[in-house]
């Protein structure tokens, strides 16, 4: 056995390994706040301890903090990630057709959706697929195995986002076998966190004929080490394409549908 895989088979499978370790320890010593004051020769700035060196809004700015506490313990997507799925999303109320995510896991993210689309009085349909009982078989050469990402279920996702008034609508199942047979015309936005490779182009194939102009693809896992395979399908499936996938510093990559 591959001694990385062995390895990683010894931890949770949704443990996070943090990313950014060196900026956290030049925060807490104040090195981005000094640098910030140096880099803007004394003029005001209300939200000097947001640079680290760039803007970084996700880290207090008190909207997004009150909404990203409620689901960040229901969520491995972190606060930068879901800034920009929160922006995307409130872009996207401004299209018509329905809301859709792929890959649920605990449901944090599709509580933040819910939660955009319930302070919006927004009555359009979200659509959550996911099969609450762990990945399904993978293909050669991913890093993940069958049964990962099991401890969740449907009813504790029912119960999180029932709150929010959002008009709900689960697709219990393994992609593609729950898009068998569903009339969806339109789709406004679309997040895609499924990890695998055949996952992805699934989605992919079922999501972006129905994406309005315009409407927006959001792929969670494209940049990351754990997740090649998930960018490999991504570029396959755009290459023929004219859109192409814009990737994001968080990791994430993001396909606007062309007229």
């Amino acid at each position: 056995m591959n001694f990385y895989r062995f390895f990683r088979s010894l931890l949770p499978s949704e443990l996070s390994i943090p990313a950014n370790l060196g900026q956290w320890i030049l925060t807490s010593l104040g090195y981005y706040r000094f640098r910030t004051r140096i880099a803007s020769k004394g003029a005001p700035n209300v939200d000097v301890n947001l640079y680290r060196p760039l803007y970084v809004p996700w880290e207090g700015e008190p909207e997004f903090r009150r909404l990203y506490a409620a689901i960040a313990p229901h969520t491995m997507v972190s606060a930068d990630r879901c800034w920009i799925l929160l922006h995307l999303m409130r872009h996207a109320l401004a299209l018509s057709g329905d809301f859709a995510e792929f890959g649920v896991f605990r449901g944090g993210t599709a509580l933040l959706t819910a939660q955009v689309l319930g302070e919006a009085g927004d009555r359009r349909l979200l659509h959550l697929f996911d099969s609450f009982a762990g990945m399904p078989k993978t293909s050669a050469n991913e890093s993940f195995s069958q049964g990962d990402f099991a401890e969740t279920s449907e009813a504790a996702v029912r119960q999180l986002v029932a709150p929010t008034g959002a008009n709900v609508e689960f697709h219990v199942g393994y992609i593609p076998d729950t898009f068998q047979g569903l009339k969806i015309d339109q789709f406004a936005f679309a997040y895609v966190d499924v990890d695998l490779y055949q996952s992805v182009l699934d989605c992919v194939e079922f999501a972006y004929p129905r994406l309005v102009p315009g409407g927006i693809l959001l792929f969670d896992d494209y940049g990351f080490p754990s997740c090649a395979r998930a960018r490999e399908a991504v570029d396959l499936a755009f290459a023929q394409r004219r859109e192409k996938p814009i990737y994001l510093p968080t990791g994430q990559a993001m396909v606007i549908k062309l007229p």
